[in-house]
């Protein structure tokens, strides 16, 4: 924007009405002016006012000055003189569009938890001046804006965002070797840092840790296995349905709300009842003694765990799933004892035994399903069992398609009598109608046991039901932020990666936190990807002294933008201050 008169001569004297206006390019290189403001007849004080000044860093005489932007087809007025500079708006050039919404705002969360300052003391800068805790900023926000390998963020990425604008840093933040020297240095500090993220969750959101949530999950790697039998990656139990490749099992404690407390990277043919043991004794090593209740789905604890934690001191407080085994063993003596209604749709029976408590819980909506689910598979079996009776086919071939029809419909399969004709390529089949009514009396039904033997029903299977947050946290960790494919091959990297992963779904969750009081249904995933429509570019005015002023701005948020940032009561910093190259200089060449 500039000042711009108008002359009228008016009883023979001129006169001049100021305005200020800007100017406006349109289709087909046309620049028209815009008024912003009319100002009328003003005096020299006045005129001096209005003339706009703004800071730019000289890079002749490398500080910064002011100065007065005038277009280049008018003269530099007396009131500007020493601070004018003629701009030719014909020649404005725009470079380096990167995207800025979406690191601005995984800066913002790397803030709020104040990661910066807990880097800035265990990551301090190398002796050439490496900063390490920038390096590792970079790959957190890159894993929870556009996850890759640390190879595209260093060909790519970085030159198409805005980081370096945030981070006042430059392309040496991405060097390949800094990349991976920064993941050799994280390892170290994962106690310290669990300690720090526990207390801001506790001093951003309140966050309570009574109630841990405990569960564990695999990721696997498409490489060959490792010769060093030391090494982590391992063949076991994979939940990928990958067991034709190595993996590593990922061991996660969650709070209800689904802050995360801790994790431990183990090999990858551990059997889960040979993990809570462990578990137990880094969170009391490491945050003391204290009354925890601890939630688990059916196969991590053992009875001699179990027995373990009621007799320590304290006890130790547990809610855990039951095999269905256990259902049939307690059938009998479930059957007799009345509903109790814990909310609309969901009742409950206790059974008292010993120092524990069986609860055997009924979901009205959970029978629905569990039954639409049944009854779908047990049709599309029976469908393909007549086709396959129908057809010609030699014993071996027979046998292949039962294999294939039992392998996509297992749970069905146990309801239906087959039995083949011995060195024939024939077979009967029949519905089982006891398997049929035992397994729809349990659809719908799961039995728990916890030694809190005096919490109400209600309490106790709220608890349980949370442990959809740990399901939902690996979920992310898998999906979202892409944990997969690893692509380093030694293990310290690949338990760093892995706490890369960590740190950036820290930023999720609490992204998710400030977002679930406005509106549960708006995923930290959609305001990403709404932010990341805000770019940052650089407008380039060559003068005509031969110099270039370079104006790196973001871009105007539109509605659905500032709302956003509104609701998340965010404040957007102040457009990066104006630079001017020295004369006969070019420019930073456009990347």
């Amino acid at each position: 924007m500039f000042l711009r008169f108008n002359r009228r001569f008016k009883d023979g004297k001129e006169h001049r009405y100021w305005n200020i206006v800007e100017n406006k390019r349109c289709a087909g290189g046309k620049v028209v002016q815009r008024q912003v403001l009319y100002l009328g007849e003003i005096n020299d004080g006045q005129r001096d006012a209005w003339c706009q000044l703004i800071e730019a860093f000289d890079e002749g005489s490398q500080r910064h000055r002011q100065l007065a932007l005038f277009p280049a087809d008018r003269e530099v007025p007396v009131c500007a003189d020493g601070y004018g500079v003629q701009v030719r708006l014909d020649a404005m050039e725009l470079h380096r569009p990167r995207q800025w919404g979406a690191c601005w705002l995984a800066c913002q969360l790397y803030e709020q938890l104040e990661l910066d300052r807990f880097w800035s003391t265990h990551l301090p800068d190398s002796r050439q001046g490496t900063q390490w805790r920038h390096i590792l900023q970079t790959l957190v926000c890159y894993r929870l804006i556009d996850p890759g390998s640390e190879w595209r963020l260093h060909r790519l990425w970085f030159e198409q965002s805005a980081m370096a604008d945030l981070l006042g840093g430059d392309y040496a933040l991405v060097q390949r070797n800094a990349l991976y020297r920064c993941l050799d240095k994280l390892l170290e500090h994962k106690t310290a840092l669990f300690d720090h993220l526990r207390q801001r969750w506790q001093d951003l959101f309140g966050a309570s840790f009574e109630v841990l949530l405990y569960d564990l999950s695999s990721t696997y790697f498409e490489s060959a296995p490792p010769d060093d039998e030391d090494d982590k990656r391992r063949y076991g139990y994979s939940r990928d349905k990958r067991s034709d490749c190595v993996q590593v099992v990922i061991a996660l404690i969650v709070t209800p709300e689904g802050f995360p407390l801790a994790y431990e990277v183990l090999p990858g043919n551990t059997a889960d009842c040979t993990t809570l043991r462990g578990a137990l004794r880094k969170i009391e090593a490491q945050y003391g003694k204290a009354q925890r209740i601890w939630v688990m789905d059916r196969g991590i604890p053992t009875e001699e765990v179990l027995a373990e934690m009621r007799q320590a001191d304290p006890p130790v407080s547990y809610l855990v799933g039951t095999p269905k085994g256990r259902l049939s063993k307690l059938e009998k003596a479930l059957l007799g004892l009345p509903w109790q209604a814990v909310r609309q749709g969901v009742e409950v029976k206790l059974l008292p035994q010993e120092q524990e408590l069986y609860v055997l819980a009924q979901s009205r909506a959970r029978i629905h399903k569990e039954r639409a689910m049944r009854r779908r598979k047990l049709k599309w079996l029976w469908a393909r069992l007549k086709q396959i009776a129908a057809m010609d086919l030699t014993r071996e071939e027979l046998l292949m398609k039962l294999g294939a029809a039992r392998a996509k419909a297992r749970a069905a399969w146990r309801l239906i009598d087959i039995e083949v004709v011995p060195d024939a390529a024939t077979f009967s089949f029949a519905l089982n109608r006891d398997k049929l009514r035992q397994t729809r009396r349990r659809e719908g039904r799961y039995l728990l046991r916890t030694n809190l033997c005096d919490r109400e029903p209600a309490h106790l299977w709220q608890f349980y039901i949370q442990l959809v947050e740990i399901e939902a946290a690996f979920k992310n960790l898998k999906d979202d932020l892409q944990l997969r494919p690893i692509h380093h091959q030694l293990e310290h990297r690949i338990e760093a990666h892995i706490f890369v992963a960590f740190l950036a779904y820290c930023l999720h969750v609490t992204l998710r936190a400030q977002l679930k009081p406005l509106a549960p249904g708006l995923t930290p995933r959609a305001v990403l990807d709404k932010l990341a429509a805000i770019q940052m570019l650089d407008v380039h005015f060559p003068t005509t002294d031969g110099r270039t002023l370079i104006l790196s701005r973001y871009t105007e948020l539109n509605a659905e933008q500032k709302l956003l940032v509104n609701q998340l009561k965010l404040k957007l910093p102040s457009q990066p201050p104006p630079r001017i190259t020295a004369p006969g200089k070019l420019s930073r060449p456009s990347l």
